[in-house]
C-alpha cells in the first residue's frame, strides 16, 4: 500500500486547496439603483438569468450578472413579481403576489408580456413557483379553508388549474414569499416549507401520490418566524428561515441527513449568524443561503456554515446549466459570486 501513499496525499492536497478556495469566495455586488425589492431570481446558465421584484420591475442579464436591462412592465406598474422562472434568454414565467393575483409570460425576451392568470379574490396570495421541466410547473399559496393553495401547469404556464389534492395546512400555518424558494420540485417529490405557527416540510411523492409531513428545528409560531426556503441535494435536504424581525437569532437552519422523504430532521453544529431567506444547492455537500444578515456557505451539508459576506440579499441561485451564482435584494441590488 506504500506506493500509493503520494496519490493518496495528493489527493488530499487538492481537496483542500479546493475547499480552502470556496470557502474564499465573495460576493461582488452590483449596485442597480432600482427602487424595487427584488425577490425572484431565475439563472438559466453561465450567462443568461431573469429577476423580479416589485413596482413591476423586471431583468435580464446576457453577461452573468455584470450588466442588466431593466424594465418596468407597462400596465403592471404597481404588480409586486416574487418570482420568476425563466428557460432561456426569451422565454420566462413570472407570478405577482398581491391582489390580484397575476402570471404573466414573455417568449420575445420581455418585449411583450401576456397576462396568462389572474384573479381578484382577496384570499389568493402567492408565495412561490417552481418548474421541473419547462411544461410542468407549480404556484404557492398562502391557506384557503385549511388546504394550502397548489395551482399546476403542463403547458409551460399558458394555463393554471388547481392541483388535485392540495396539502392541509395547520391553523395559523402559512409560507412566505421571500424569495420564491419555499416551494421545490423535484423529479420525485414537491417540498414545501412552511411557517407562522409551525414550521414543518411538507412533501408529496409522485410515486406514493400522497403527502407527508415533518416538523423540524427552526424558531416558529409567530407570523415572522418559520421556515422561508427549502432545497433539495443529492444526500439530504435542506430549510433555512428563522425571526425574519429579529434577524440574528441563529437557529435559522434545520438539516436532513437522509434522503426523501426527509422525515428526521437535526440543527447544524454551527449554523449561519442569523435568519436566512433563500437556500440552493450547489454541488455534493455544498450548499449557499442568504438573508438579511449576509450569506453563508456549508460544505458538509449543513453541518457546519461559514460567512462569505454581510450584505443584505433576499436570494440566490445557481445556474440550471452552468456554475453561475448570483444574489438579489433590495434597491435592485444584485450580486455575484467569486471565486
Amino acid at each position: 500500500m506504500k506506493k500509493f501513499r503520494p496519490l493518496i496525499f495528493f489527493c488530499i492536497l487538492l481537496f483542500s486547496l479546493s475547499a480552502t478556495r470556496i470557502i474564499a469566495q465573495s460576493i461582488v455586488q452590483i449596485q442597480q439603483g432600482k427602487p424595487s425589492s427584488i425577490r425572484g431570481l431565475s439563472v438559466v446558465d453561465d450567462s443568461i438569468a431573469w429577476i423580479s421584484g416589485s413596482r413591476g420591475y423586471i431583468a435580464i442579464t446576457h453577461n452573468g450578472g455584470k450588466t442588466w436591462d431593466w424594465q418596468q412592465v407597462k400596465g403592471f406598474e404597481k404588480a409586486d413579481f416574487r418570482d420568476i422562472e425563466a428557460f432561456s434568454d426569451k422565454n420566462a414565467v413570472m407570478m405577482s403576489s398581491g391582489t390580484p393575483a397575476l402570471v404573466l409570460k414573455t417568449v420575445d425576451g420581455g418585449v411583450t408580456w401576456q397576462e396568462k392568470y389572474r384573479n381578484a379574490d382577496t384570499t389568493y396570495f402567492f408565495d412561490a413557483m417552481d418548474f421541473d421541466s419547462p411544461k410542468h410547473g407549480l404556484i404557492l399559496g398562502d391557506p384557503i379553508k385549511g388546504k394550502l393553495l397548489l395551482l399546476e401547469t403542463n403547458d409551460g404556464g399558458n394555463t393554471w388549474n388547481p392541483f388535485k389534492d392540495p396539502p392541509t395546512a395547520l391553523p395559523n400555518e402559512a409560507c412566505f414569499a421571500a424569495s420564491g424558494t419555499c416551494l421545490r420540485l423535484t423529479n420525485k417529490a414537491i417540498l414545501i416549507a412552511s411557517g407562522g405557527s409551525n414550521a414543518r416540510l411538507i412533501s408529496y411523492s409522485f410515486n406514493k401520490k400522497a403527502w407527508s409531513y415533518a416538523s423540524f428545528p427552526i424558531t416558529h409560531g409567530q407570523p415572522a418566524r418559520g421556515a422561508f426556503s427549502v432545497a433539495a441535494g443529492k444526500n439530504n435536504a435542506i430549510m433555512v428561515g428563522g425571526d425574519y424581525s429579529k434577524d440574528k437569532i441563529t437557529d435559522s437552519i434545520a438539516i436532513s441527513y437522509r434522503p426523501y422523504p426527509f422525515k428526521i430532521f437535526d440543527a447544524p453544529a454551527r449554523g449561519p449568524a442569523g435568519f436566512q431567506s433563500c437556500v440552493e444547492f450547489v454541488a455534493g455537500d455544498i450548499f449557499i443561503a442568504t438573508g438579511t444578515p449576509g450569506s453563508n456557505i456549508t460544505m458538509d451539508g449543513g453541518t457546519t456554515w461559514k460567512q462569505i459576506d454581510a450584505t443584505s440579499f433576499n436570494v440566490c441561485g445557481k445556474a440550471k446549466h452552468g456554475k453561475l451564482i448570483l444574489f438579489a435584494g433590495n434597491g435592485g441590488k444584485t450580486g455575484i459570486l467569486k471565486l
